[in-house]
């Protein structure tokens, strides 16, 4: 049955291709004449078949077959057999194309021809599979489809718009968010406004491009999700709060102030109204959504924690960092103490992360991972490196303590290693600061110099103290042993 059908889709097809000499109707779309027959259109199109049946001057959705008093009366249908040629005024020829492919043959690809020239797509190597051509194409297939009453081609369209911008940039995806919002498809918007509201661009950004009230359903949508990650406690129980308004309406407060870099209103929210910056992801929000100096300035003011894990995945603001690809944010962050070996519930690191797209960067490439495709290679490359030296920083730190908690150890065999490694026993002045170094991630000279001061302190102790026991030693044993040969001497 299947073989069938696709041959019958397959004869239709030919005959759309090749069907001249069997056409009864001729489209001319921006001054090229495509053929087709009146029967098949009408079978397959409610539009057409009302269309043929009252005036075939012009093809126009929007155009109403109706006459008024003030209007001539529509001319009468032509008759059998005679050639007619139709202007079609509403949309463009590749797109008419498609519509008549899907009409004949029940399917269509639609995207532009591979490598094909395109004026709004400048790489020439480019498959279209997700580019500005690609969506261009698709936005004007899916309003060519509305307009016409085809709906299962309007459908089609909408689920290859729907893949297409998880892989596609920002403008792209704001270009489909206003289709989508125009034509009233609520499962697109929701889509595309679920991609804006990750991308991290900030207020007065989108109001450059897009409505204000769409920005404002965007900075709602951001906060839902922001709250939606809260971690939830196991064994709370779900009731009503009354201060939740007053607590939602707090946090969206400190949001407004956070993307007008106003830290100083932030401030005075903590030390005046209690205000929780952990609880309500500001840390958080701050990396996603604002400057880099907004996220220092916030650091800097001691009531946050930088390695607080948000939602019930656990990420802390580097894992954010990591994921948006983000080197300054990552720096920032690391000369603030976060942890680059911090795990979320699943066990993910921020290098993990990093790992895993520059992975998937180097065999896809930028336009096979999706949402990298707005970021430069030499930015993950960056944040990789940052982080890495920062693994490489807290490990050698550890093993210079180690090493300096094991000579302490050596030096004074009465004390157990449990002792050793107490924090009374590693307080000393260079265990310190190698611990205290973390300030300076990317110094590795730094680290190394302690580590080996410290290791050389340590055997010079150790010689000091062996050479003074060991002169003690010998002083006894020739006093004690001359006492015994003398003994020995005198004896019977």
């Amino acid at each position: 049955m299947e073989e069938t059908l696709k041959s019958l889709s397959m004869d239709y097809l030919n005959l759309l291709i090749n069907g001249q000499a069997f056409s009864d109707v001729t489209f001319s779309v921006e001054g090229r004449l495509v053929h087709g027959h009146r029967c098949i259109l009408a079978a397959r199109s409610l539009f057409f078949r009302k269309f043929f049946a009252a005036d075939p001057t012009l093809l126009d959705p929007h155009h109403s077959p109706r006459s008024s008093p003030s209007s001539p009366s529509p001319p009468a249908p032509p008759a059998r057999g005679v050639p007619v040629v139709i202007p079609v005024t509403s949309v463009g020829y590749e797109v008419f194309l498609l519509l008549l492919q899907f009409l004949y043959s029940g399917q269509v690809s639609v995207v532009p021809q591979k490598l094909e020239p395109r004026t709004s797509c400048a790489d020439r190597g480019c498959w279209h599979t997700h580019c500005a051509a690609a969506v261009d194409l698709a936005l004007d297939t899916l309003a060519a489809a509305r307009s016409f009453g085809v709906d299962q081609l309007a459908l089609l369209t909408q689920k290859q718009l729907a893949s297409m911008v998880e892989k596609s940039t920002i403008e792209d995806v704001m270009k489909v968010l206003m289709a989508s919002r125009k034509q009233e498809i609520h499962e697109l918007w929701s889509t595309c406004s679920r991609l804006v509201a990750k991308s991290g661009l900030p207020p007065e950004l989108l109001a450059k491009h897009l409505p204000l009230d769409v920005v404002a359903a965007i900075e709602d949508l951001r906060l839902h999700s922001s709250l939606s990650r809260r971690p939830q406690l196991a064994d709370a129980a779900p009731s009503p709060s009354p201060d939740l308004d007053d607590r939602h309406h707090r946090i969206r407060r400190m949001r407004r102030a956070l993307d007008a870099s106003d830290v100083e209103l932030v401030k005075l929210m903590v030390m005046g109204e209690g205000l929780n910056l952990d609880d309500s992801l500001a840390l958080h929000y701050a990396v996603e959504h604002c400057s880099r100096e907004v996220v220092k300035a916030l650091l800097e003011l001691g009531a946050a924690e930088v390695n607080f894990q948000a939602g019930p995945v656990g990420r802390t603001p580097l894992h954010v960092a990591a994921e948006m690809v983000d080197p300054d944010m990552v720096a920032v962050l690391l000369d603030h103490h976060a942890d680059p070996n911090a795990r979320t519930v699943n066990g993910v690191t921020p290098l993990d992360i990093l790992r895993s797209l520059t992975s998937e960067f180097l065999f896809r490439g930028a336009g096979g991972v999706p949402g990298l495709t707005r970021f430069e290679p030499n930015k993950l490359r960056l944040c990789l490196e940052l982080v890495q030296s920062a693994v490489m920083v807290m490990s050698r730190e550890a093993a210079s303590a180690a090493a300096a908690v094991a000579a302490a150890s050596a030096c004074q065999p009465g004390i157990s290693f449990n002792q050793a490694m107490s924090p009374e026993s590693t307080s000393g002045g260079m265990v310190d600061a190698g611990l205290d170094s973390r300030m300076v991630y990317l110094n590795l000279g730094m680290a190394a110099a302690a580590a080996a001061t410290a290791a050389a302190a340590a055997e010079g102790g150790c010689k000091e103290k062996g050479s003074r026991r060991g002169q003690g030693s010998v002083g006894i044993g020739s006093s004690s042993s001359s006492s015994l040969y003398s003994h020995h001497e005198f004896a019977p």
